[in-house]
């Protein structure tokens, strides 16, 4: 049973959550009339802060702050692919959220398939574009409550049965309220909240946990007797798997709708490079997680079979102060509640704007698309609610781990698409379904691990099924695009004033050349 201090401090930071909901309808100017753009994107008006909170706090979920550590204490140096992968992230946030960013203000884009279908003139790559992040999104936003709940029940404060589920409901009750009334402005404010308590209560445990256990030497040698010694060290077979899937999972994230959801919040481009720069400051969070997860191997902690992301939890819970436990358990649930509410309104922005506008009711008036939105937001919640109680968890991490596949297949129409109106929409459109089909199946046929064999013989190369999908996705779009330009088969028409093809602009020269 969980102490009562560790129950009121996780109260006080639950409830502190949500009067800071509350006080969202504050950053609402009062005399803009309703608008999708208002209501999902906060009206583009996040200054570097606020964006650098909402964004980081969206990217850095709590089944992140979860996971990792738990396969660091299961499987040790390859749990910390994250690390590369959230630092690679940054520069890529840098070059594409901006300039992104640009094309959307200047055309009222508010999704990554808004500009797709300006971008090449194709309804149908636009819709698949829009039904893949949406996809993908709806199991990530299941996650964040099992990371909830696996946080809650290691520390003792999840009751058994019936009422666990309902502080689970309670919890995103008042999320999918604030969420209803104030869109995106009430996980920004939240967003607040949750970087003080984590950046916080991290920083404790670390301490603590370096001290009672006798610095990183012993942390490490303790993990390594467990493990087994070289678990700790990449082999060299490991590495080309370790190598594409941070890369993978970089050029993954930026597709997904919450990412870009709250990229476009922000009030310019130069307020996105800013934020893309302070950006590692989160991922030096998500390298403390995966070594507490290394830690609690020291510790000799004993997490249940098949539930190893409970390790931190069960860490936590044995060597910290019960007032400073509930504070780290109370972080990492408001940490899943911002990219939940992100995720959400991701997914009912990405309906609305290119399902229900475009093939629905191509007339409706903001205020209705705002409605709309709202209503579709809310589902989405309920719906991960229900998947949560009515699957097993693993069902959930398996359709994860695809949805991580999926949502790089449209790297080539949005990424690239910045770049080159080259593609062909139709080659396009014919590599997303090779590369949806390849990464399914290779996927599934290593029973659901992300990580698949390519070749034979003694030994094949392991390597990201994600990346294996995406390089049979840009081959059949590039070759499609050969083809039907040779063949004459026209193109919609571009509506984004980008360059049609890459250049490269050159210094004027200045002064006499060498003879």
């Amino acid at each position: 049973m969980a102490d009562g201090a560790m129950t009121a401090t996780f109260l006080a930071v639950i409830g502190g959550a949500s009067l800071l909901a509350v006080t969202a309808r504050r950053l609402r100017p009062v005399d803009r009339l309703p608008s999708l753009e208002g209501w999902a994107l906060a009206d583009r008006s996040l200054g570097p802060g606020w964006t650098w909170l909402l964004l980081g706090g969206t990217i850095f979920t709590a089944y992140t702050f979860t996971a990792v550590p738990g396969l660091a204490y299961g499987n040790g140096a390859p749990a910390f692919f994250a690390v590369p992968y959230t630092v690679i992230v940054c520069p890529l946030a840098f070059v594409l959220l901006s300039r992104l960013w640009s094309v959307a203000r200047r055309h009222g884009y508010i999704t990554a398939a808004d500009f797709v279908r300006g971008r090449y003139g194709s309804p149908p790559l636009a819709l698949v574009v829009a039904l893949t992040g949406i996809l993908a999104t709806m199991p990530y936003l299941a996650l964040q409550l099992l990371g909830i709940r696996a946080v809650l029940t290691a520390g003792g404060v999840y009751p058994r049965g019936a009422a666990g589920d309902l502080v689970l409901v309670a919890l995103f009750a008042g999320l999918a309220v604030a969420t209803y009334r104030h869109g995106l402005r009430a996980p920004a404010v939240i967003s607040a909240l949750k970087a003080v308590a984590v950046f916080v209560s991290l920083t404790a445990v670390t301490w603590l946990v370096l001290d009672r256990l006798g610095g990183p030497g012993p942390v490490f040698e303790g993990a390594a007797q467990r493990l087994g010694g070289p678990a700790l060290l990449l082999s060299p077979a490991q590495q080309p798997a370790y190598a594409t899937l941070a890369l993978g999972s970089a050029l993954a994230l930026l597709m997904y709708p919450h990412v870009l959801t709250a990229g476009f919040a922000a009030d310019g481009p130069r307020t996105l490079r800013k934020v893309s720069v302070a950006l590692p400051a989160w991922t030096g969070l998500l390298a403390l997680f995966g070594f507490l997860g290394i830690a609690a191997l020291a510790a000799g902690v004993r997490a249940p079979r098949g539930g190893a992301e409970a390790a931190v939890p069960m860490l936590v819970d044995r060597l910290m102060p019960a007032p400073l436990a509930g504070l780290v358990f109370a972080a990492i649930a408001v940490g899943a509640l911002v990219p939940a509410a992100v995720m959400s309104i991701a997914a009912a922005t990405s309906f609305v704007r290119n399902v229900y506008v475009e093939y629905v009711h191509p007339t409706a008036t903001p205020k209705r698309q705002v409605r709309i939105a709202k209503a579709v937001s809310l589902t989405a919640k309920v719906g991960a609610v229900a998947f949560v109680f009515g699957l097993r968890d693993q069902d959930a991490v398996n359709l994860q781990l695809l949805g991580g596949v999926w949502i790089l297949q449209i790297f080539p129409a949005v990424a690239v698409g910045l770049f080159t109106g080259w593609l062909h929409p139709r080659a396009l459109l014919a590599g997303w379904a090779v590369g949806m089909a390849s990464g399914t199946y290779l996927v599934v046929r290593e029973g659901f691990s992300s990580i698949v064999p390519l070749g034979t013989g003694a030994g094949p190369l392991e390597i990201y099924a994600g990346l294996a999908a995406l390089l049979l996705n840009v081959t059949v779009a590039v070759a499609g695009t050969a083809v039907l330009t040779r063949l004459g088969v026209p193109r919609g028409a571009d509506t984004t004033d980008l360059p049609s093809r890459l250049t490269v602009r050159r210094r004027p020269e200045t002064g006499a050349k060498n003879p």
